[in-house]
C-alpha cells in the first residue's frame, strides 16, 4: 500500500504558499471597484445547523448557487455537483438511471442527502433519488465534506449534500419561465413565481422535461446489452407558503413532488424496460423567537421515495416490482445565544422509517431518537465548534458521535483550522432483510453492525476581496465496512477502508473575468484487499472560466479524471472480476446573451471533444451534446 498521495500534490502545495502571501499583499494595496468575492459571500446552514457566513465555517463547505444551476442546461444535478472539488459521481447509462455520489472517496451510500434539511436517503438501497431532482427546481446546494453524523446522524460518513429548494423571498411578486431544446431530442420547460407581502411569503414552481436519450449499455454489459435508445420523461412541482403574523413568529408549509420515468437495459431482448422514480416531501415548520436570545423551530416532515421497475420483456415480467420508503421526521431545534459571540444549538429528532412494496422484507419498520448539541464560539482570533449527538436506533441500540473544530486567524484574511469528527452508517433493509429468491439461499444478514468512521483534517483558507485560496488535507478511517462477494454474496462486517487526500482550491475575480481551479489528490483505499475503491480516481483536476462583456457571458469548464476501476459479474466464469476504467478529460462551453432586462438566451455545449468514457463498467455516457435555453424573468 502506498503511503504518499502524489509528488504532484506536494509540488502544488508548495507553490500555493507564496500565492497566499502575494494575494495578502495585493488585496491590502489594490482595492477593486468591481463586485468582489467577499461581498458576494454566501450564508450557509449545513455546517452547524444554523446560519453563518461561509468564510467563518471551520470545515470544507461549498455553495453551488442559482447562477450555476441555471447554467446546467440538460445536465443532471450529479453532473453539476461533480464540477466541484472532492466530488465524483456515477450513472448507469444516463441521467435517468441510478446515480451515485462519492465525497472524498467514500461510498455512494455514505453520503447523506437532505432537501431543505430533511433526509431523503432510501432505507432499502441507502441512496438518495438524485436522478429525480432537476436543477431548475433548486435554489442552491450546500456541500459539507467529512464525517458529520454528530450533526445529522446516520449515513454522513463522507459528507452531507443539502439541496435548498425554497428561495429566501423578501420582495413582491417575481415570476419566471423558460423553454429549452437540445441534442438527443431533449426539451425542458419551467415556470414559477415567488414573493412576499403583508407577512405572507409564497413560491410555486413546476417543470417538465423529456429526451429520446442514448443507449444506456455497451457490449461490456453482457446479457443486459440492448442496442436501443433509452428515453426519459421528468416532471416536478414544488411550492411553499409561509405567514409571519408577528416579527419572529412564522409558520411555513412546503411541498416537493418530483418524478422521472427512465429507460434502462434489463436484458438483450428488444423491449422497453422502464424505471419510475418518484419522490415526495411535505413539511410544516413553526419558527418562534421566544426571546431575544432563544429561537425555537418545530418541524414535521414526511417523505416517500418510490421506485417502480417495469420490464418490457414478457419473460422478465415476473420481476416487475415496487419498493417504497416512507419516513416521518419530527424535529425540535432550539438556537440559543449565550453571549455576543457564542451560540448553542440543542435539538431532538425522531425518525420513523417504513419499507413496503412487492418485496416481502422480514422486518419493515425501524425508528431512531436522537439528541444533538452544537456549540460555536469566537474569541478574537480563536474559533471553536463542538458537536455531540446520541442516536438510539430500534435495531442497533445507542450510538454516540462527536465533532470538534478549532480555527485560528493568522491574519485578518488567512485562517487555519484543524478538525476531528466521527460518523456512522446503519445497514440498509436490503443488507439486513432482503428475502431469498425461490430455490436460492438468502443474501441478507440480520446480524450486521453499523459502519463507523473517524475523520481528521486540517486546512488553510485565504479570503480576499477578489481572491479565495484553500488547501485541505484529510484522513477518514472507516471500520466495520459492509462488503459482499463470491461465493454467496452475503454482506459481512469484515471491511476496512482508509480515505485520505489533499485538495487545493483557488478562485480569482478580475472584474469581468472569474477563474476557478481545483486539484484533488486522494487515495480511497480498501484495506481489506489492498485495492483502490471502485469508480473513484486518485487524481482529479478542474478548471473553469467565466467572462462578461457587455450583454454576453462566456464560460468554459475543463475536468480531468484519472484512471479508476470497477467490479463486474463475469458471465463466463460466474465470478466477480475487475476492469480498468481509463482516465478522461471533458471540455464544456457555455454562452449567454441578455436580450433585454427580462429575457436571456443561453447555450451549453457538453463534452465538446466528443470524448468516449464511462463511469460504470458496461454503461455509456453522453457524447458531444448541445442545449439552448430561452428564459424570461419578471
Amino acid at each position: 500500500m502506498k503511503s504518499d498521495l502524489s509528488g504532484h500534490a506536494l509540488a502544488l502545495a508548495w507553490l500555493l504558499a507564496p500565492c497566499v502571501a502575494a494575494a495578502q499583499v495585493a488585496s491590502s494595496s489594490s482595492p477593486s471597484p468591481a463586485p468582489t468575492i467577499a461581498q458576494l459571500e454566501d450564508i450557509v446552514v449545513t455546517a452547524s445547523r444554523t446560519p453563518q457566513p461561509q468564510r467563518d465555517v471551520l470545515g470544507d463547505v461549498t455553495v453551488v448557487d442559482r447562477h450555476e444551476l441555471e447554467q446546467a442546461g440538460a445536465s443532471s444535478l450529479a453532473q453539476v455537483l461533480g464540477q466541484r472539488h472532492g466530488i465524483e459521481f456515477s450513472e448507469n447509462g444516463g441521467p435517468q438511471t441510478t446515480t451515485g455520489l462519492y465525497i472524498r472517496g467514500a461510498n455512494a451510500n455514505q453520503t447523506l442527502v437532505l432537501i431543505d434539511g430533511v433526509p431523503i436517503n432510501g432505507a432499502t438501497s441507502g441512496l438518495a433519488a438524485l436522478n429525480a431532482l432537476p436543477p431548475d427546481s433548486i435554489d442552491h446546494v450546500e456541500i459539507l465534506r467529512g464525517s458529520a453524523s454528530s450533526l445529522y446522524g446516520a449515513d454522513a460518513i463522507g459528507g452531507v449534500v443539502n439541496v435548498i429548494t425554497r428561495p429566501d423571498t423578501d420582495r413582491p411578486l417575481s415570476a419566471r419561465a423558460s423553454a429549452g431544446f437540445g441534442t438527443y431530442g431533449t426539451s425542458q420547460y419551467t415556470a414559477g413565481f415567488s414573493g412576499a407581502q403583508d407577512g405572507w411569503s409564497y413560491s410555486l414552481g413546476s417543470s417538465y422535461g423529456q429526451s429520446h436519450g442514448y443507449n444506456a449499455t455497451n457490449a461490456h454489459a453482457g446479457s443486459s446489452y440492448n442496442a436501443d435508445q433509452d428515453s426519459y420523461y421528468t416532471r416536478n412541482l414544488n411550492g411553499s407558503l409561509g405567514y409571519e403574523w408577528k416579527k419572529g413568529q412564522k409558520l411555513t408549509f412546503q411541498g416537493y413532488n418530483t418524478r422521472i420515468n427512465g429507460g434502462f437495459d434489463g436484458s438483450a431482448y428488444p423491449y422497453d424496460d422502464r424505471s419510475v422514480q418518484t419522490l415526495e416531501l411535505y413539511s410544516l415548520a413553526s419558527e418562534n423567537q421566544i426571546t431575544q436570545d432563544w429561537k425555537s423551530t418545530l418541524r414535521y416532515a414526511y417523505t416517500e421515495d418510490t421506485n417502480s421497475t417495469q420490464y418490457g420483456d414478457p419473460i422478465n415480467a415476473s420481476l416487475d416490482g415496487v419498493i417504497r420508503t416512507r419516513q416521518n421526521q419530527y424535529t425540535w431545534q432550539n438556537d440559543l445565544r449565550l453571549a455576543r459571540n457564542q451560540r448553542l444549538t440543542l435539538a431532538y429528532e425522531h425518525l420513523d422509517q417504513q419499507v413496503s412494496g412487492t418485496t416481502d422484507y422480514d422486518q419493515t419498520r425501524r425508528h431512531d431518537d436522537a439528541f444533538t448539541g452544537v456549540y460555536r464560539g469566537d474569541f478574537g482570533r480563536h474559533h471553536l465548534q463542538a458537536s455531540l449527538r446520541n442516536d438510539d436506533d430500534s435495531q442497533f441500540g445507542s450510538a454516540s458521535t462527536w465533532g470538534l473544530s478549532y480555527g485560528y486567524d493568522l491574519t485578518s484574511r488567512l485562517r487555519g483550522y484543524v478538525a476531528g469528527n466521527t460518523g456512522f452508517k446503519t445497514p440498509t433493509f436490503n443488507d439486513l432483510y432482503y428475502p431469498a429468491f425461490p430455490g436460492f439461499p438468502s443474501t441478507a444478514n440480520p446480524d450486521l453492525k453499523p459502519e463507523k468512521s473517524r475523520n481528521v483534517e486540517m486546512g488553510l483558507k485565504y479570503t480576499g476581496e477578489t481572491t479565495v485560496l484553500g488547501i485541505v488535507a484529510y484522513r477518514n478511517e472507516v471500520r466495520d465496512l459492509i462488503v459482499s462477494g463470491p461465493p454467496d454474496y452475503v454482506p459481512y462486517n469484515v471491511g476496512r477502508a482508509t480515505l485520505r487526500g489533499l485538495t487545493l482550491t483557488a478562485e480569482k475575480d478580475f472584474g469581468r473575468t472569474t477563474l476557478r481551479a481545483s486539484a484533488d489528490f486522494q487515495d480511497p483505499h480498501d484495506d481489506t484487499n489492498d485495492q483502490q475503491l471502485t469508480r473513484r480516481a486518485r487524481q482529479i483536476y478542474r478548471f473553469s472560466l467565466d467572462h462578461r462583456v457587455d450583454a454576453w457571458t462566456l464560460g468554459g469548464e475543463y475536468q480531468f479524471v484519472g484512471k479508476r476501476y470497477d467490479d463486474y459479474y463475469d458471465e463466463a466464469t460466474f465470478q466477480t472480476a475487475r476492469a480498468t476504467l481509463g482516465g478522461y478529460g471533458l471540455l464544456n462551453l457555455t454562452a449567454g446573451y441578455r436580450l433585454n432586462k427580462h429575457m436571456d438566451i443561453s447555450l451549453r455545449w457538453n463534452n465538446v471533444l466528443d470524448k468516449a468514457y464511462t463511469t460504470v463498467y458496461g454503461y455509456n455516457t453522453a457524447g458531444s451534446n448541445v442545449f439552448v435555453n430561452l428564459a424570461w424573468k419578471m
